[in-house]
């Protein structure tokens, strides 16, 4: 690929904020955007912003007891576009951000800290009941469903006796008909965990030696098909998640992204061999997965296995000297994507030339 067909990354607009942002969201269906965080003074923010002549516009500003740390809107109808929350208290709120005085759903689903939160079922992405995950430093993972009070429809936490390791990041997946549903969590110690929601039990783990940062499918409502984890030492790992050895799990290929943390990944909703990193140096990196000409093969004994492919590096931009803490494409823009980082900026960005790769 020559420079010229390079996909290039392009800062469009860039702000300056007076509080910590630990996410964004594109809202669904508009070119508005959420931003999430907290003010020094301890309490809890969440803005919504409006791409207008390449500039953004501040239209509501929600200030709450405490800091949020993460949101989605993957459970909601596109009619009503409601943000679920995860705070420092633990709590999981949803939120009409028309009238966002009162949460239309609160649970004290935490014993501490959430901080991971996906959702499914809503958008008309993926099939099956609306339902929110949730990741915590109390060491266990929970799903509910927003039309359920109080008790989450799931809860995996450690057995009697087993330590409980902070969870950093969880995903849906597999939602590709009404009974089908997975959650994948990573935690502090390098464990990554693949939960059955519909047989309640756990379907694989693995340890990749490092702390998981983000983990994502690169579609959630489809048959699992890849599986991307990120990793404190700079490395990401892709998982092919179609075929599941009995011994040797799934088939992986890892790659060292960043010289530091890799801190988010996410893939491009038009496109999903092509994903985002997002870097501790404050670097983006755009790459590609290439799929091996036959992603199976049998082993030894006659049992199938999976056949890892390849990753190839498209592009890469520092854009901050601080971490980038959170990252969204635009589910309808094709190449466009908001991000946040530690020096308290949130950039909104063009990628350009998406469509001939």
């Amino acid at each position: 690929m020559s420079a010229f067909e390079k996909p290039q990354i392009i800062a469009h607009i860039q702000k300056g904020f007076n509080y910590t942002v630990f996410d964004c969201k594109w809202v669904p269906c508009s070119a508005k955007f959420v931003t999430m965080g907290n003010f020094a003074r301890g309490t809890g923010v969440v803005q919504l912003y409006e791409i207008q002549h390449g500039d953004l516009k501040l239209l509501r500003e929600i200030e709450k007891a405490k800091p949020i740390k993460c949101g989605t809107f993957g459970a909601t109808s596109l009619q009503q576009r409601y943000l679920a929350t995860g705070d420092f208290g633990g709590n999981l709120h949803i939120w009409n951000l028309e009238a966002p005085e009162m949460p239309v759903y609160s649970v004290k689903g935490h014993k501490e800290i959430i901080n991971a939160i996906d959702g499914v079922g809503g958008l008309g992405i993926g099939e099956g009941a609306p339902e929110i995950v949730t990741g915590s430093r109390d060491g266990t993972v929970k799903v509910w469903d927003p039309r359920q009070k109080d008790d989450p429809v799931a809860n995996m936490e450690p057995v009697q006796g087993e330590n409980k390791r902070d969870c950093w990041t969880v995903a849906f997946g597999n939602a590709y008909n009404q009974e089908e549903r997975v959650v994948c969590a990573g935690y502090d110690n390098g464990d990554i965990k693949l939960f059955d929601l519909r047989n309640m039990a756990l379907r694989w783990e693995t340890n990749i030696k490092n702390g998981v940062c983000s983990l994502e499918f690169d579609r959630k409502d489809i048959s699992m098909n890849k599986l991307v984890a990120t990793s404190l030492e700079g490395k990401f790992h892709v998982f092919d998640m179609r075929t599941q050895h009995p011994t040797k799990g799934f088939a992986s290929v890892s790659e060292k992204a960043h010289k530091s943390t890799v801190w988010q990944v996410r893939h491009l909703p038009q496109n999903r061999e092509l994903f985002l990193t997002a870097g501790g140096a404050g670097g983006l990196h755009l790459w590609k997965y290439e799929y091996p000409i036959q992603r199976s093969k049998k082993d030894s004994e006659g049992i199938e296995m999976g056949v890892a492919g390849s990753v190839s590096l498209l592009q890469n931009v520092t854009l901050s000297t601080q971490p980038i803490s959170s990252l969204d494409w635009s589910p309808d823009k094709r190449g466009l994507c908001v991000c946040s980082s530690f020096d308290q900026t949130v950039r909104v960005l063009i990628i350009t030339k998406l469509h001939k790769i």
